[in-house]
């Protein structure tokens, strides 16, 4: 399986780029538990709006840029949310949605993660209005249904919802609407006067406050649970956020400074499902490869510690699988967003630094039984690394050598990515 999977596609569509969905659980059976999730992104330009469609898949979905008016739409409601940078919502499965970038010069990126209801791995959207490639739910419904449903002889519901091929494709000229070819349907051009009517009544991000039932939340509200001069690390946790309670997922958001590296560290029992929002680094991930031969017709297991190592930067996504410890490098400002999969009680354990160390709980005997160091060697090693969860990615050394006469030269970039498993 890929590490790290990047590549955008761009659509024949002026008013967007192609949202991508991706799968984790396709190239290698240690992501299985992933098979049910799915990440969808996609980006939107400005003073256009995505037509209703609901789905039936769950969603939870972040904003990575720009500004959206999100419309949810229930049979006794509507309700409408204004969504910044950072800010998360929850789209339950369903409800018909519609989302509008109402900026009139940024783009807007969103990326979601999708969670299917009916089968496993597989959702589908379902639309309200016909285009030439994209056909309304309406249409599945024989003419006597509809005749009867709508109480209107079928020519006139053919007229006002259906259309016939001609008519589209005229409606969509006169609009400026095209036709994606993949899961985030017809985008419309909107006027101002539109979007002032379609923002009118948003409600915006709970920010401190206590998080509410439906409403969006942003992972940069509250103060960050790591944090020193070389990164921030946000956390929202099942237990925090009703919205993601009951999905069991957590979410988080990283900064990590250029020059700066996140500690290693590993997750007791989440996976986490890694979004780059901005910059580019470098990953090291470490695991156990099995290696099976045969011999005297009996199995034997060979387990090796590995390194993957990857190059990050915007659009990338990796995956971290529970008890694989993980270092992150900046190489500049790095913006992490993650979703944590079966999240609730995961222990994040970090292997260096001054606080949350686990090697440095370890009794002072059992650190000497298990290292080839003297116990003080180990102790005195530990102790070198004042910061807690970030650092300076240079050695010291290296550190030292640039306070000498290299200052400001940037060190290489992070070596390529090698495959997972």
């Amino acid at each position: 399986m890929r590490g790290v999977s990047r590549g955008k596609r761009e659509s024949k569509n002026n008013n967007k780029v192609l949202p991508h969905t991706h799968r984790f659980d396709q190239r290698t059976n240690r992501l299985e538990n992933l098979q049910n999730y799915r990440i969808v992104e996609f980006q939107s330009k400005p003073n256009t709006l995505i037509l209703p469609k609901h789905s039936d898949a769950d969603y939870v979905l972040v904003v990575l840029n720009g500004r959206a008016t999100i419309t949810i739409v229930n049979p006794d409601r509507r309700q409408a949310y204004n969504l910044e940078y950072g800010d998360a919502l929850r789209i339950p499965a369903g409800s018909t949605s519609y989302i509008l970038n109402p900026d009139d010069n940024q783009k807007l990126r969103v990326v979601k993660l999708a969670i299917p209801i009916n089968n496993p791995g597989y959702f589908y959207d379902f639309y309200p209005s016909s285009t030439k490639d994209q056909q309304s739910y309406f249409s599945g419904f024989s003419r006597n249904t509809l005749e009867a449903t709508f109480n209107t002889r079928y020519e006139e519901i053919q007229r006002i919802l259906l259309g016939n091929e001609d008519e589209q494709e005229y409606e969509e000229q006169r609009r400026g609407q095209e036709q994606s070819q993949q899961d985030e349907g017809v985008i419309v051009k909107v006027s101002r006067e539109q979007i002032q009517e379609l923002t009118k009544y948003a409600q915006s991000s709970s920010g401190k406050d206590k998080p509410s039932q439906s409403g969006p939340f942003n992972l940069r509200s509250n103060e960050p649970i790591y944090s020193n001069k070389y990164g921030n690390f946000y956390e929202i946790t099942p237990d925090r956020n009703p919205q993601v309670q009951d999905l069991d997922i957590s979410l988080t958001f990283t900064e990590i400074n250029e020059g700066a590296l996140l500690l290693p560290h590993y997750n007791s029992k989440a996976i986490f499902i890694v979004v780059v929002g901005e910059g580019n680094g470098k990953y090291e991930l470490v695991g156990i490869r099995d290696q099976q031969r045969q011999q005297d017709e009996q199995e034997e297991e060979q387990e090796e510690v590995r390194r993957y190592s990857a190059r990050l930067s915007e659009g990338d996504i990796f995956v971290i699988p529970a008890g694989y410890p993980i270092s992150v490098n900046a190489s500049s400002n790095l913006r992490l967003l993650g979703f944590g999969i079966n999240a609730y009680e995961n222990q994040r354990n970090f292997l260096a630094g001054s606080e949350d160390n686990v090697i440095r709980q370890l009794d002072r005997e059992v650190k000497e039984l298990t290292f080839p160091g003297s116990a003080e060697d180990i102790e005195r090693l530990i102790e070198n690394q004042q910061q807690s969860y970030f650092a300076n990615a240079l050695p010291q050394q290296q550190q030292q050598s640039e306070k000498e006469g290299r200052r400001g030269r940037r060190g290489p970039i992070s070596s390529i990515l090698s495959s997972l498993y």
